[in-house]
């Protein structure tokens, strides 16, 4: 298949797919008599791999690595599971930012009513003041 109809297919930017390529996750496909690049069936599950730890978080790196596992099925988990629970610590780190995010925000909104004049607006006021 042509890089257009793997693109349809996983719903990945051609422009994304060619980065794939380049930054070596995806492997370089094919050319045919007319050199457009052609893909096969293990490519588009590779890259759907890769699409699924992407939206999942997880970084060009850490999917390199995935990769590199998963293509030696005798190796251990040990290393996918340091990734993913290192992951987790991102992830609870970055929730505990948002709420500490969210009770600054609710702080705030209580320094200002709708009926208020800019002039008078404790929000802008706070934060010219911060």
């Amino acid at each position: 298949m042509k890089i257009g109809q793997l693109s349809a297919l996983t719903d990945i930017s051609i422009q994304t797919i060619r980065f794939y390529e380049k930054e070596g996750l995806l492997e370089v496909a094919s050319r045919g008599d007319n050199n457009y690049r052609l893909y096969d069936d293990a490519a588009q599950r590779q890259l759907l791999f890769i699409k699924h730890c992407r939206n999942l978080g997880l970084a060009l790196d850490e999917v390199r690595v995935l990769l590199e596992v998963k293509t030696t099925p005798e190796a251990g988990c040990s290393e996918v599971n340091a990734i993913v629970d290192t992951h987790i610590q991102e992830v609870d780190a970055r929730l505990q930012e948002l709420s500490n995010l969210r009770r600054q925000l609710a702080a705030l909104r209580t320094k200002c009513h709708s009926d208020q004049s800019a002039k008078d607006c404790g929000i802008l006021r706070e934060l010219s003041e911060a």
